[in-house]
């Protein structure tokens, strides 16, 4: 297993060992111990599988308080995935780290609690497992403006479409601090 660390501190790109021959193959997509050994000390607690369309951006999404820690992998199709540092008093505060990942490329992303996080569609279809280090909190859940000028973001898809809640998402800018994680260096 080979880890990279992205342009944002924690936020990290996984390449899983690949075990293959002319029958398929196997990979781990977690192993505790090993993953701690990286650096990744998150104890998952919840498994998500979301299916979408070419086209389709989903996010930027978090929770705040009970912030999640993201390991997001495709299983089927390919997207453009986001991670956005909101943890106010970063040094990286709005910075964002991108990744394509792909059941082709077998990548993971790795998302500490803290950031915002979201992608972007680029195949017919896509099927998108994660695991999250807090359980869901509907009252505690909150969407940035994707297309926010501020993140500067380069979406793959210009008129993505968008739930509800994403088309009435705030730039980060426009939230208050008290609705987003506090960065401790």
């Amino acid at each position: 297993m080979h880890t990279t660390e992205t342009t944002l501190p924690g936020v990290r790109l996984i390449e899983p060992t690949v075990f293959g021959d002319e029958r398929g193959f196997f990979l781990e997509t977690w192993h505790q111990a090993r993953y701690a050994e990286l650096g990744l000390p998150e104890c998952f607690v919840q498994d998500n599988l979301s299916y979408s369309r070419r086209g389709v951006l989903r996010g930027l999404h978090f929770q705040h308080p009970h912030d999640q820690g993201k390991l997001i992998y495709v299983l089927q199709g390919e997207v453009f995935d986001v991670a956005v540092d909101i943890r106010v008093g970063s040094p990286s505060f709005g910075r964002t780290a991108v990744a394509v990942l792909s059941a082709d490329n077998r990548r993971q992303f790795y998302i500490p609690p803290g950031f915002a996080h979201g992608y972007c569609v680029t195949s017919e279809s896509a099927l998108v497992a994660y695991k999250c280090s807090e359980f869901y909190a509907p009252g505690t859940e909150a969407s940035l403006l994707w297309n926010d000028p501020d993140l500067a973001i380069d979406w793959p898809e210009r008129a993505p479409e968008l739930s509800a809640k994403d088309r009435a998402a705030l730039p980060l800018h426009a939230f208050p601090r008290e609705r987003l994680p506090v960065y401790v260096g």
